[in-house]
C-alpha cells in the first residue's frame, strides 16, 4: 500500500494541500497518508525548515505531497528552502511541469540540481561585486536529456533543447552538446533547438495565436526553466493551476503546485486548489495510477475555481464521482 507523506508547508499551503488529500481520499485507492512539517513557519519555532523528523518520514514514504513554503526575501542565518534541500537530499534531478490550454500543450523539463542554483555565489571588492557560478556537467546534461526523450516519446515525439549556447559558449555549449547528443540516440523523435529568449517569445506568439504545433517536449537547464515554466503557466491559465513533480532516480518523488505560499490571502479560504489538485494527478501517475490520474486531470480542467477553496474542491469531486458510474 504506498505511502504519500503530506507537507503542508506555509501559508495557503496549509489550505490547498488538505484539498488535494481530500480528492486522492475521495478516489478510494490503497493510500495511506502521513502528515510532517517543513517551511519557514517551521523554521521559526524549531531553527531547522526541514527537521530530521521529516526527512526520515519522507525517506519511508512512496511519494512526498510538498505544499508552498515562504522564503525570505533577505538572507536569514540558517535558513535553507526547505524543497530545494529534498531536491538536493534525494537527487531529484527531473523537474516536470506540464501547461495546456489557450493552443499550448507543452511539457517543461527542467534540470533540477545545477546551473544558477547550485548557490555558488562570492562577495568580493567590499561589498561592491558580487559572484555567482553556473555549473553545468555533462553527466546531469545527459540524465535531463535522456528523461525528456523518454517524456517526448510518450508524448507527440517532438523534443526542443532550449539554451542560450550563443553567448554562453561553455555553459549552455556543454547542456546543448550532451543534449543533442543523447537525443540522436531516440530516432523515432523530431528533435530542434532554440534560444531561451526567442522560445519564450514564440510561446507567447503560439498563444496569442492559438497554434500550439511548435512545441511539445521542452528539455533546459535550472534557470531557464523555473522562468519558461512561469511564463507557458501565465500563457495557460494561471499558476492557479499550474502542477510540477520533482523526480530522481532512486524512486523518491516530491509533487508541489507552482504557486507561491501567497501569504497575502493565506487563511481566508479562497485560494485555488486546483495547482495542488493537479499536483496530485502526477502523483497517482508516478504510482501507477493513470486512469484514476487522468480522472482527476478531467474534473479538474472542467471545474472554475469558485472563489472558495472548500466548494472549488467539492464540485471537482464532484465530477470525479460522476465519471466513476
Amino acid at each position: 500500500m504506498p505511502l504519500i507523506t503530506v507537507i503542508h508547508g506555509d501559508g495557503i499551503g496549509m489550505e490547498v494541500i488538505p484539498a488535494a488529500v481530500e480528492v486522492l481520499q475521495a478516489l478510494h485507492l490503497p493510500l495511506t497518508f502521513q502528515t510532517a512539517e517543513a517551511g519557514f513557519s517551521t523554521f521559526e519555532r524549531v531553527k531547522n525548515a526541514l527537521p530530521r523528523e521529516t526527512l526520515a518520514l519522507c525517506e519511508a514514504s512512496d511519494a512526498i505531497l510538498f505544499g508552498a513554503t515562504q522564503s525570505p526575501m533577505i538572507k536569514v542565518g540558517g535558513y535553507q528552502s526547505p524543497i530545494l534541500s529534498l531536491r538536493r537530499y534525494f537527487d531529484l534531478f527531473c523537474n516536470l511541469r506540464p501547461a495546456q490550454g489557450n493552443g499550448l500543450d507543452v511539457l517543461i523539463v527542467r534540470e533540477n540540481t545545477e546551473g544558477m542554483y547550485s548557490r555558488r555565489e562570492r562577495v568580493e571588492h567590499g561589498g561592491n561585486t558580487t559572484i555567482a557560478e553556473r555549473v553545468i556537467t555533462a553527466k546531469a546534461s545527459e540524465r535531463i536529456a535522456r528523461a525528456a526523450c523518454e517524456w517526448a516519446m510518450k508524448r507527440r515525439q517532438k523534443l526542443t533543447v532550449v539554451h542560450k549556447a550563443n553567448v554562453l559558449n561553455e555553459t549552455c555549449g556543454l547542456f546543448r552538446d550532451r543534449a543533442l547528443a543523447i537525443a540522436a540516440d531516440y530516432f523515432d523523435l523530431t528533435v530542434d533547438e532554440g534560444l531561451i529568449d526567442s522560445t519564450a517569445m514564440h510561446l507567447a506568439q503560439d498563444a496569442l495565436n492559438g497554434d500550439g504545433s511548435r512545441y511539445d517536449v521542452i528539455v533546459t537547464t535550472n534557470l531557464f526553466g523555473d522562468i519558461l515554466s512561469d511564463l507557458v503557466a501565465g500563457l495557460t491559465g494561471g499558476l492557479g493551476i499550474a502542477p510540477s513533480a520533482n523526480i530522481g532516480a532512486n524512486g523518491h518523488g516530491v509533487f508541489e503546485p507552482v504557486h507561491g505560499s501567497a501569504p497575502d490571502i493565506a487563511g481566508q479560504g479562497i485560494a485555488d486548489p486546483r495547482a495542488a489538485i493537479l499536483t496530485a494527478a502526477m502523483l497517482l501517475d508516478e504510482l501507477g495510477y493513470s486512469a484514476q490520474a487522468d480522472r482527476v486531470r478531467a474534473a479538474t480542467r472542467e471545474t472554475a475555481h469558485t472563489g472558495s477553496t472548500p466548494k472549488t474542491t467539492e464540485a471537482i469531486i464532484e465530477r470525479i464521482s460522476q465519471t466513476a458510474s
